[in-house]
């Protein structure tokens, strides 16, 4: 691989995607355990359990820590997926300019699909169509109990703070 590669990473708040990573593991297996008792290796505890991959991916400082062994900071974008969908064409934006590229995606090229919750392209390239995430996205997640939500958010907590540290963008996931 080329040293000048770049590399685009879509984060997103840890808490909500491991509920999201859930929930698509859970359309295709329906009798898997429930999040909660996934969530923890004891919860009268509150011990987080680390080896499931939904809490593990969550953990990006630790990951951009590997990354930085082979990229400088320089070569990496960190996009918001929370702004990805309240402002895609501004977050588009970012990823233009890390690119090099003119910017010519802008707010005229999104509508707001209300069904899936997300911005949708209003016309796919090649297509007179508009075109939108696939049905896999946009889906309705379960009910999880505010207090492992919380115990979660305590968890990624420090994980988050050395993140925005390292990257010196803030996402606001702690709020």
């Amino acid at each position: 691989m080329s040293r000048n590669t770049k590399l685009i990473v879509v984060v997103r708040d840890p808490v909500t995607r491991a509920i999201s990573d859930y929930t698509q593991t859970l359309s295709k297996k329906p009798d898997i355990p429930s999040f909660e008792s996934l969530t923890f290796k004891n919860r009268t505890t509150g011990l987080i359990d680390t080896s499931w991959s939904a809490i593990q991916i969550g953990i990006y400082a630790k990951h951009l820590d590997n990354w930085l062994q082979y990229f400088p900071m320089e070569q990496i974008l960190f996009v918001s997926g929370e702004r990805l969908i309240s402002d895609p064409a501004g977050e588009l934006g970012r990823v233009q300019d890390f690119l090099g590229l003119k910017r010519i995606i802008t707010d005229k090229h999104f509508y707001f699909n209300q069904t899936k919750g997300f911005p949708c392209l209003k016309k796919a390239e090649g297509s007179s169509k508009p075109h939108c995430l696939g049905k896999t996205k946009g889906r309705t997640h379960p009910n999880i109990d505010p207090e492992v939500v919380q115990r979660l958010r305590d968890f990624y907590r420090p994980f988050n703070m050395k993140f925005y540290q390292m990257t010196g963008r803030f996402f606001g996931w702690d709020d």
